[in-house]
């Protein structure tokens, strides 16, 4: 899939120059530091399906954060998010899912994984596809790390994608059985967030989870709160560690 640029902007008085692009079908966004001489270390900013549009502050909040450490960042729409064609499993998987938790019992295996596990299988081959496209530009180098969520689409790329030497993972998303065996797979560095009061988040599997990971350098940072009270100061730990692995 060949990568066409749509539009350019500089942004702020830090010079980030933010691209949006298509990949194919798929919309993406491109931010690369104002200073840059050398090509930049590449970040990949996961997101949930929420839609970029929806999305987008938190993102370019993030991006200019990266930016300001040297790093490229870019981000692509999910499957059946933001202006991408409906995907009626998907649509249906998550009326399945607000039901379930209206109803106030426990999320089932099955709505689990037929929420996640087609959405992995879906968005993982697209973002290898972006990268290929990502690092064959002049201004883009290596390393690449991942950042955020959704945490299941993480570790397969994590598993899959040798390019991905570092990872930031956000614990906040439903993650199903099978997700944790390829979790023993993982062994690159690290950086796990758990906002401790997630309302939508199963904690303890959260914790499994980070139990089960096979690397030897991970790191947990739980902070009191719920979905959305993520410290701001939590960037920064997120940042060093970026920094440390991908420079």
């Amino acid at each position: 899939m060949a990568l066409h640029f749509t539009s350019e902007q500089r942004l702020f008085d830090d010079g980030v120059l933010e691209r949006s692009f298509t990949l194919g079908e798929i919309p993406g966004i491109l931010w690369t530091p104002g200073s840059a001489s050398a090509p930049a270390p590449l970040i990949l900013l996961g997101h949930p399906p929420l839609g970029l549009h929806k999305m987008y502050p938190r993102l370019v909040a993030r991006a200019r954060h990266a930016s300001a450490d040297g790093f490229a960042a870019a981000t692509i729409e999910l499957p059946g998010s933001g202006d991408r064609p409906r995907w009626a499993a998907a649509e249906q998987a998550r009326a399945d899912l607000r039901r379930a938790m209206e109803a106030g019992g426990p999320v089932s295996d099955e709505i689990i994984d037929a929420l996640i596990l087609p959405l992995v299988d879906k968005a993982v081959p697209e973002w290898q596809a972006a990268l290929d496209a990502l690092l064959s530009l002049p201004e883009i180098g290596g390393p690449v790390g991942y950042s955020g969520g959704v945490i299941s689409i993480g570790v397969r790329l994590a598993v899959v994608e040798p390019r991905i030497v570092a990872a930031g993972f956000f614990a906040g998303s439903f993650v199903p059985r099978a997700l944790f065996e390829e979790a023993r797979q993982v062994t690159i560095p690290l950086h796990v967030l758990l906002q401790w009061d997630d309302e939508g988040n199963d904690r303890q599997a959260a914790l499994d989870l980070f139990d089960a990971f096979g690397s030897k350098e991970k790191s947990l940072h739980a902070h009191m709160g719920g979905h959305t009270g993520v410290p701001p100061f939590a960037g920064d730990a997120a940042a060093q560690f970026f920094t440390r692995h991908l420079k």
